[in-house]
């Protein structure tokens, strides 16, 4: 990795917006790019950062991640980019953080496992203390089901969140009966739903991707295992639903800080704007494309309240930068935010808000 160069200073303000074109996360990506547009538009029209408008680059994701990587340390090395904001997989955040490190400002939009402390890194998104495990307790407490069978993807985030569950639930009554992990892109559930049939779980925590959770979904409905079992499934958006159509929803679960569900005058407001400005056939709104939308929002806030894009000079200021966005105020706490999470349950195609998790913080 080369030191980033001097550059003399641009009309604008560029930032690499990393987002998966491709790949079984690509199901996300037109949801993303509307949203990031839609920021873009609305930071411009009240000066863009530093007086400067903001131009956005778009990286795929779903790349290859050695491709992904060298993409990313180029823009960085050659000055092209300002900072890197983007909704994408943790195995995608695990090669681009050693390229940004205490270069350029990082902001990762999504929920994810925890534990990232990289130089110059901020996190939109929920950890599993704030979404998972409330929702887990809840589901204990409102439907009894304690037993759980764990079903991901096989990489970075389903792995390191079925650890953190076993963890968790070493300390409560819930205990995880069995888990299995499939490739990103494979459709051969077989295996993992005869686990299932055969265990004594209750229900199912699926750390899946897009158009993976979807096919499994559907398999799962297919299989006739929704039939007294639930699932509890964290990467999931309207766009999921629909991709695995209404004979897939029963029983489904999730938890998330943004619903366009959730009725707020926030939330509202931001959904009609997206229709206003996307017309109806823009890509389905959901809580991972909105993140693309907080996480420049974010960008924004901590420039601004630094008056500098200087990795350093920001680190300093963080802890007294806020906005103001889809899910209402919203604060920075060390690297991470602050943020409500809804615990939500499938409704054919959309998704009806249950229970607010935010004060769910206490041990059964």
């Amino acid at each position: 990795m080369t030191p980033r160069p001097f550059r003399s200073r641009r009309a604008t303000v560029d930032l690499a917006l990393v987002v998966p074109t491709s790949g079984p996360a690509g199901l996300f990506g037109p949801s993303c790019e509307a949203c990031a547009t839609l920021a873009v538009e609305d930071i411009n029209a009240v000066g863009g950062i530093l007086g400067r408008p903001v131009r956005l680059h778009t990286v795929d994701a779903g790349a290859p991640l050695p491709v992904l990587a060298a993409q990313i340390d180029r823009m960085v090395s050659l000055g092209m980019i300002d900072g890197v904001v983007g909704w994408h997989l943790s195995n995608a955040r695990k090669v681009i953080t050693p390229h940004t490190a205490g270069r350029v400002p990082y902001i990762y939009t999504t929920f994810y496992e925890g534990g990232e402390d990289s130089d110059g890194v901020y996190m939109v998104g929920e950890t599993p203390d704030q979404q998972l495990f409330p929702a887990l307790r809840w589901l204990r407490s409102e439907l009894g089901v304690r037993r759980w069978c764990i079903v991901g993807n096989d990489y970075v985030w389903p792995r390191e969140t079925a650890r953190a569950t076993r963890e968790f639930a070493g300390g409560t009554d819930i205990d995880v009966v069995g888990e299995v992990f499939v490739p990103l892109g494979g459709r051969d559930f077989g295996g993992a739903l005869e686990l299932i049939r055969r265990s004594p779980a209750q229900g199912v925590l699926m750390f899946m991707v897009g158009a993976d959770g979807a096919a499994f979904n559907s398999a799962f409905a297919a299989s006739g295992l929704d039939d007294g079992r639930l699932r509890l499934s964290m990467m999931i958006g309207e766009d999921v639903l629909l991709a695995g159509g209404p004979d897939s929803a029963r029983g489904l679960f999730t938890a998330s800080g943004y619903f366009e569900s959730l009725v707020s005058n926030e939330g509202m407001a931001f959904g009609s704007r997206y229709t206003a400005r996307f017309g109806q056939l823009a890509p389905t709104l959901n809580n991972i494309g909105e993140s693309c939308y907080e996480g420049l929002l974010l960008f924004a806030s901590l420039a601004e309240a630094a008056r500098s894009l200087d990795v350093r000079v920001i680190e300093r200021g963080a802890a007294r930068v806020g906005y103001g966005g889809p899910r209402g105020e919203v604060r920075v706490r060390g690297a991470h935010t602050t943020q409500p999470v809804f615990l939500a349950a499938a409704d054919v195609m959309d998704f009806s808000v249950l229970a607010d998790l935010s004060a769910s913080r206490s041990s059964i």
